[in-house]
């Protein structure tokens, strides 16, 4: 069974410090785990693909406007991907099989041609990664379901704003999901 891995918002703005909407340490420390396996997929020749969030300064109509501060805006250093996974990108970036996706909601599926791009590659199993666990992570997960996709999450490979809702939505990839949760301690 052909597998992908993909990689959801793990931006500057998510993630470092000084990040616009960042979940700062519990962020940060994924991102080996996260640039581990992306060299491990390329090295494979298995596709990675990076599910990137994208938004447009005071954007009346996207429904994100109100839950939350300004983050990952269009041209902005904010939407770089952050630490060891940029530098393995940077590293990748022109190999056919690291595919950058701009999304505009949480899951990675709504609005993109993701399903469309795996089908095509014959991949029926991914693997996700990234932040925050609670939110995008967790409305990719569901949507892949629904689509009928084997998934797993490496409990070291992604985190959220809280850990209360981090370990919520790995039980409910475990439980409700029937995803192969790793790492979980």
């Amino acid at each position: 069974m052909e597998k992908a891995l993909l990689i959801v918002d793990y931006s500057y703005d998510f993630v470092a410090d000084d990040g616009k909407l960042t979940c700062g340490r519990p962020g940060q420390s994924i991102d080996r785990a996260i640039a581990d396996k992306f060299n491990d997929y390329v090295a494979a020749a298995r596709p990675v693909f990076i599910m990137m969030d994208l938004h447009h300064d005071n954007d009346p109509y996207h429904p994100e406007t109100k839950l939350f501060p300004p983050h990952n805006i269009a041209g902005t250093p904010g939407r770089e991907l952050y630490g060891r996974v940029k530098e393995v990108y940077d590293a990748n970036k022109d190999n056919p099989l690291v595919i950058w996706i701009d999304k505009t909601r949480y899951s990675a599926f709504a609005g993109t041609n993701l399903h469309q791009l795996l089908a095509e590659r014959c991949i029926q199993s991914i693997e996700i990664t990234g932040v925050c666990t609670d939110i995008c992570v967790f409305h990719t997960a569901v949507d892949g379901y629904n689509l009928g996709y084997d998934m797993t999450v490496d409990a070291a490979a992604v985190q959220s704003f809280n850990e209360e809702g981090h370990r919520y939505a790995l039980s409910h990839f475990r439980n409700t999901l029937g995803m192969t949760v790793h790492s979980e301690s």
